[in-house]
């Protein structure tokens, strides 16, 4: 009885630790430990533009769910039209091996991968 309660508060109170971000809103602690978290149970992607011969634009990612995080999906996101004239992207991140790497539209992208999109000519 007692023994079994005790042991199943603790595992309770391990899952609630586990699922919590202590946070302080007047001392500004933790917001980005809580924003990540959002973005892990949400289980969307961040994913980076990066026009030809410009910088990455690190302000207004794509966003995209983690069931399809295809460049494909990427292309369909920004423009339904992009897709049909997209030769390869060029992919900085951690999901290829070469930093830029060469993939084609079923390429799965990772979390705050950067891509530029080449187009045929």
């Amino acid at each position: 009885g007692s023994k079994r309660r005790s042991k199943d508060k603790q595992w309770y109170q391990r899952r609630v630790r586990a699922h919590c971000v202590p946070l302080s809103a007047h001392h500004k602690w933790n917001f980005d430990d809580l924003l990540e978290l959002m973005w892990d149970y949400l289980q969307l992607t961040r994913i980076y533009t990066k026009p030809k011969g410009q910088l990455p634009d690190f302000n207004a990612p794509v966003v995209l769910k983690e069931a399809d995080k295809t460049v494909e999906a990427f292309c369909n996101n920004l423009h339904k039209g992009i897709l049909k004239d997209l030769k390869y992207a060029l992919v900085w991140g951690s999901s290829v091996k070469y930093q830029p790497q060469r993939v084609g539209k079923e390429h799965e992208l990772c979390d705050e991968d950067i891509v530029q999109i080449i187009k045929k000519h």
